[in-house]
């Protein structure tokens, strides 16, 4: 997602996401989607929703409620609205009934606390109350409600956060993956949210690009088995969805990890994939196949272009190529997908100035869901405009309701639509946590080890420990976490590198010293731990055309290697960096990405509980003039391979 409208409304921090056949049978589209819903039969845990309304559904089925919905109510389905939209602007959350909205979303920082996330109780109390209003309609038709839960259920505060997508690739365990996912689906249940906006499964070709930390690799392969994984931990075995799962989305259809440098306006993310067709086929479309073939419930359009059109207005790529059968040119098959397709935030107002024309182009390529994500009003009235003046069919309406109805009761949102508060009190388990911190291990790369690690519990020595991101959560969790930039200090609920070391039951004969970032102190030791890494950061905020460490995470990687007698560096990063200098000034360095809250992850492998097992998934360059350099443009010179790590012991 992008937040374009952050910088144009600068209300509070919020997320933005991104994430036809005109003249189909209906009746045609409708069979064809019932394939998708399963009977909500699986046995659930026990609600409890005080002070709610009890559901009573006008309609049945997705055919037997288009039958029966008016043109409002068809155009209110395809609407989704930020949840503090409906607190601004003279707006109510009355409007979900008057308006007959279909979903509300909570972006970046958009939880009921705002910038401190919410607890899981808060949500789930937020989001039955919207629920509440939704069902207080005509035929009752039940909101979706989604989030970004892209490396858990990050907005939540005390919620269980794991690597972000290039560290979970980097465990090469698609086992574990699906596992992270599961533990992500039982703490978005629990707060009422039934639909994630994830997984990403672009394929970063330049690591440039500010959201390459969303993506699993720059192998399709790789991409294409981590994201499916993902979507079967969030969904079940084959699309099974129910009560007990939630939607998934793969994000952000179609080339928005291939853009060219210095395209985007503002940014990469919205720049341009100068590509061809079948470099498409080749590098970015392998993950939506699989994501397809695995049922995936929802697909979200990317701000970028292709080749100088807006995705969000192509309907080549949408209705034709994602959502239809037969062959391209190439004669790879088109996906035939049958789920819905939701915009980015905001993102149709891109195509062009002219609004009226932006709604009409953006809903005839293909797009079943407008992200608003606020002036609802607007675009609905817009919508109607359009359709009565005949610019928009209505078989191309029909058939976008009919994808959103048929998800919703493949859901059970018509048997369960309020939050199952059973579900509640796991947010942040012991269980869930146990996953994380094996993710968080499994994750690590050790791109370089003289004799150093693994290090003794039980040794005699001193161990200092310094750096910015040695003691500090959110500098560790980056971006997407509790706030769409991310945060510093004690953001959520975990463990940061220092306490876990505190905690990892060294003797007393290993005297330890936090210089935290004071690290020109006069201080000796035999060995130095010193966490370093880039701050948070989302989106366009990351983008850089210098992949260098900043100024005082290098002079602290220098003040404390320099003061001990072996060296341990530990980079905490959204990708591969410029690291020639501390590479050469360390005995030994790892990759530690970004995202987890559980920092013995890290002890786990510094003290030799377990080995490291991490490979990268990232070609990683020596000089920041190699980009665009990966295993798929014959890239020679890197530092490392892609598929570097050590594994000594």
């Amino acid at each position: 997602m992008n937040m374009y409208r952050q910088f144009t409304h600068n209300i509070h921090e919020r997320r933005r996401t991104r994430l036809f056949g005109a003249t189909a049978l209906l009746t045609t589209t409708i069979i064809v989607l019932a394939q998708f819903i399963a009977p909500a039969t699986a046995t659930t845990h026990a609600q409890t929703s005080p002070a709610l309304a009890t559901p009573s559904y006008g309609c049945t089925s997705p055919s037997d409620c288009l039958s029966k919905m008016t043109l409002a109510e068809k155009e209110g389905q395809m609407t989704q609205v930020e949840n503090n939209a409906f607190s601004q602007r003279g707006n109510s959350v009355t409007d979900i009934k008057t308006y007959f909205i279909g979903s509300v979303l909570s972006g970046g920082g958009g939880g009921p606390n705002g910038t401190s996330g919410g607890t899981a109780s808060q949500w789930a109390d937020m989001t039955d109350n919207f629920q509440n209003y939704a069902l207080q309609t005509r035929l009752g038709i039940p909101l979706i409600y989604g989030a970004d839960a892209v490396h858990g259920h990050n907005n939540v505060y005390g919620a269980t956060l794991f690597p972000h997508d290039i560290g979970m690739g980097a465990t090469h365990d698609t086992a574990l993956i699906t596992q992270a996912a599961q533990v992500t689906r039982d703490e978005v249940l629990g707060t009422g949210v039934r639909w994630t906006f994830a997984p990403c499964i672009c394929t970063p070709q330049d690591i440039r690009w500010g959201r390459t930390y969303e993506g699993y690799s720059e192998n399709p392969t790789d991409t294409a088995a981590d994201g499916s994984a993902a979507i079967v931990g969030f969904q079940g075995p084959n699309g099974a969805l129910g009560p007990t799962n939630i939607l998934a989305t793969a994000k952000h259809y179609i080339g928005d990890g291939h853009t060219a440098w210095g395209t985007g306006s503002p940014y990469l993310n919205e720049g341009d994939a100068q590509i061809t067709e079948q470099q498409m086929d080749t590098i970015d479309l392998p993950p939506y196949q699989s994501a397809v073939t695995n049922k995936v419930g929802s697909v979200m359009i990317s701000y970028s272009s292709w080749n100088g059109l807006k995705d969000h207005a192509n309907q080549y790529l949408i209705t034709t190529k994602l959502k239809g059968t037969g062959t391209d040119s190439n004669g790879t098959p088109n996906l035939g997908f049958q789920g819905f397709v939701v915009s980015d935030w905001q993102a149709i107002d891109q195509i062009s100035s002219d609004y009226n024309y932006d709604v009409r182009t953006a809903i005839n390529a293909g797009i079943d869901m407008v992200m608003v994500p606020d002036n609802y009003k607007t675009f609905i009235s817009t919508l109607d405009t359009e359709i009565k003046a005949g610019n928009i069919p209505t078989a191309r309406i029909d058939d976008a309701v009919t994808r959103i109805l048929t998800a919703k009761f493949a859901l059970g949102l018509f048997t369960q639509p309020y939050t199952d508060r059973s579900y509640t009190a796991t947010v942040g388990s012991a269980a869930h946590r146990a996953v994380a911190r094996q993710a968080e291990r499994e994750s690590l790369v050790l791109l370089k080890n003289n004799n150093v690690l693994p290090l003794s519990k039980t040794g005699s020595y001193t161990l200092v420990v310094g750096g910015d991101h040695a003691d500090n959560l959110g500098y560790q969790l980056g971006g997407w976490s509790i706030t769409w930039q991310g945060g510093s200090g004690t953001t959520t609920v975990g463990t940061t590198l220092w306490q876990a070391i505190q905690q990892a039951g060294l003797s007393s004969s290993v005297k330890l010293k936090f210089v935290g970032t004071q690290t020109k102190g006069r201080y000796t030791g035999d060995v130095g731990i010193v966490a370093v890494g880039e701050t948070p950061y989302a989106e366009g905020n990351g983008d850089t055309n210098t992949l260098a460490l900043n100024s005082s995470g290098a002079a602290e990687v220098t003040d404390v290697c320099s003061r001990v007698t072996k060296c341990i560096v530990l980079l905490f990063s959204g990708r591969p960096m410029i690291i020639n200098t501390q590479l050469n000034q360390s005995s030994a360095f790892v990759a530690a990405w970004i995202g987890s809250t559980e920092g013995e992850g890290i002890t786990d492998v510094l003290f030799g509980d377990y080995g490291f097992t991490g490979k990268l998934t990232f070609t990683w360059p020596s000089a920041v003039t190699q980009e665009p350099c990966n295993k798929n443009n014959g890239c020679t010179g890197a530092l490392f391979p892609y598929g570097f790590g050590l594994t000594p012991f």
